[in-house]
């Protein structure tokens, strides 16, 4: 997954998708002057999203007039094959990306008023990621990354938070662990401690299971709508495992650039798996 969270992408682990990009220099203060969302609204609203790409003379639609709104503490999955535009969407949704079309609003903001450092403000301490690949920093320590979101919100007593969310997590005893020094599961458990670890009220994930074994990935499922249910965040998440997007409150799916409904009744007509 080639973007990450706002803190992590400083380093070396995000940015826009497809490409790499620098972390914007974002105003530690700015967060304090986001107002939060008003009572009522979504979460996240969506209308008339499309995302096209130009190679020489050819225009590639890769999304097309999305719309879609999540409520506060709901659940979505965004099913699709590989190459459906799931990544592409996420990205879009969390304001990673720049749409070619429609307006996106988030925690009631419109992005298209906001350049990317006013983006990174209004994600700051708001905004988790969880990713496929686990985006840690290999030089740091698991606690040292827990930490990473934290230093764009300080908190007083920011280190025993994040070792609370580590023992949350079941790796109390693996802090000073070097990612190299952890199974995929591990790193799994690392990455959505850091997510959750500034108290966010969205958190995206994209394929958390992708790169983990049946039992591990199982295991990592459980864990996070534990976490989630406990903290009442909003969690959006792009997949192809059906066991994955059948435990969110809705399902919807990704085809040919178009976001349709998808019944639970859908996931017995195409197997369930992954």
């Amino acid at each position: 997954m080639p973007y990450s969270s706002d803190k992590t992408a400083q380093s070396s682990t995000a940015g826009t998708p497809p490409q790499t990009a620098s972390q914007p220099n974002t105003d530690r203060t700015a967060n304090d002057k986001v107002p939060s969302i008003p009572s009522g609204r979504p979460v996240l609203h969506a209308e008339r999203l499309s995302k096209k790409v130009t190679n020489g003379e050819r225009t590639l639609t890769i999304l097309h007039e999305l719309s879609l709104s999540v409520a506060a503490g709901e659940s979505v999955a965004i099913l699709g094959k590989s190459g459906a535009g799931k990544s592409t969407l996420l990205g879009l949704l969390a304001g990673l990306d720049t749409p070619s079309d429609g307006e996106l609003r988030l925690f009631g903001q419109p992005l298209s008023r906001l350049d990317e450092d006013g983006r990174a403000a209004l994600r700051a301490g708001r905004v988790g990621f969880v990713f496929q690949n686990f985006q840690l920093l290999p030089t740091l320590s698991a606690l040292e990354n827990v930490l990473l979101p934290l230093e764009l919100v300080p908190r007083v007593g920011e280190n025993q938070m994040a070792k609370s969310w580590l023992a949350k997590v079941g790796l109390e005893e693996r802090i000073n662990h070097l990612p190299k020094q952890l199974s995929g599961g591990e790193q799994q458990r690392v990455a959505i401690a850091r997510a959750f670890v500034t108290d966010p009220e969205l958190v995206f994930a994209d394929e958390p299971t992708g790169n983990l074994d049946a039992d591990t990935g199982a295991q990592i499922i459980d864990l996070l709508f534990t976490l989630n249910r406990e903290a009442g965040t909003t969690l959006i998440l792009v997949t192809h495992d059906h066991a994955l997007a059948r435990r969110c409150d809705r399902c919807l799916q990704l085809d040919q650039g178009r976001l349709m409904p998808f019944a639970s009744s859908d996931f017995n007509t195409v197997g369930g798996g992954q």
